[in-house]
């Protein structure tokens, strides 16, 4: 496996998630990678711990550090596998990903691997969160991460296909983090929306597509053409109740409200904010 595979992990203060990352790859083998953009916790001693090559990058948006990643790292193998630091593989999901790169399929270029949420130590497994795919195993020089400033997926030239086990994905250490990164997200996908349009080399939403493209689909057809804030409450209550999301207990209804109402809503409430603003400045309001 030495020669087959590299994995990138991108991280900034990562120390409480780190080590289970890291640990969940070393069966692995290969090149293990750790982009960092200027921890001060003790992530890079922990990195360097685990025998992993340690690179510091200033951090602009996670497309421009993923792609900054793989073209400019040392990396010799032919396959790479992006994780964030909270990302685990798990053990089922690990031997699946040795035994389909020692014979992988003709004409594929890219794997889907299906995710799993872990919220205040709870599987989220209602509400539309499980399963859900995302595109991190690829052939080196045949994907790039869309350039978008927030939700984006990796694109490949090829065919992809999609293996069977979960990686797993602690979306926190404690909620005042979770909360604050959620807030420069917003931030980030108004800035995503105002742009408008879809650019070259982004994911093309499609109804009968991958699961990727379907989100996307949905999103862009549905979503984001429903009005502000009616959204919102629209999705929260399609996803809570008849995607029975208030089957994941307490810890599901702290997630679900947070991240399907909370932060969608203050998304909406920032673009709300930006047409006032505008309209301020050209004396309409």
């Amino acid at each position: 496996m030495t020669s087959r595979l590299a994995v990138i992990i991108l991280t900034q203060n990562e120390e409480a998630m780190l080590p289970r990352c890291l640990e969940s790859v070393k069966g692995l083998g290969g090149q293990v990678f750790v982009v960092d953009s200027g921890s001060m916790d003790r992530t890079t001693q922990i990195a360097e711990g685990a025998g992993a090559t340690v690179v510091p990058h200033p951090f602009e948006n996670y497309s421009v550090q993923r792609n900054w990643a793989q073209a400019n790292l040392p990396i010799t193998s032919e396959w790479i596998l992006h994780l964030d630091a909270g990302d685990r593989l798990t053990r089922e999901l690990a031997t699946e990903i040795r035994d389909v790169l020692e014979s992988p399929p003709e004409g594929v270029e890219g794997f889907l691997i299906r995710r799993l949420i872990v919220f205040m130590g709870r599987w989220i497994r209602y509400g539309g969160q499980y399963p859900t795919y995302h595109l991190r195993l690829y052939r080196r020089g045949k994907g790039l991460c869309e350039e978008r400033l927030y939700d984006q997926h990796f694109v490949v030239d090829g065919l992809t296909a999609q293996l069977q086990n979960d990686f797993i994905d602690e979306t926190m250490s404690d909620l005042k983090t979770w909360v604050l990164r959620h807030v420069r997200w917003a931030e980030m996908e108004r800035e995503e929306l105002m742009r408008g349009g879809r650019r070259p080399g982004c994911v093309r939403g499609r109804f009968l597509g991958t699961p990727i493209e379907r989100r996307r689909w949905l999103r862009d057809r549905v979503y984001y053409r429903a009005p502000l804030f009616a959204r919102t409450f629209a999705y929260w209550g399609f996803r809570y109740f008849a995607q029975v999301g208030f089957l994941d207990g307490i810890e599901g209804l702290v997630y679900h409200v947070l991240q399907g109402f909370w932060y969608r809503f203050y998304v909406d409430a920032l673009l709300h904010e930006a047409a006032k603003m505008g309209e301020d400045r050209t004396g309409t309001a």
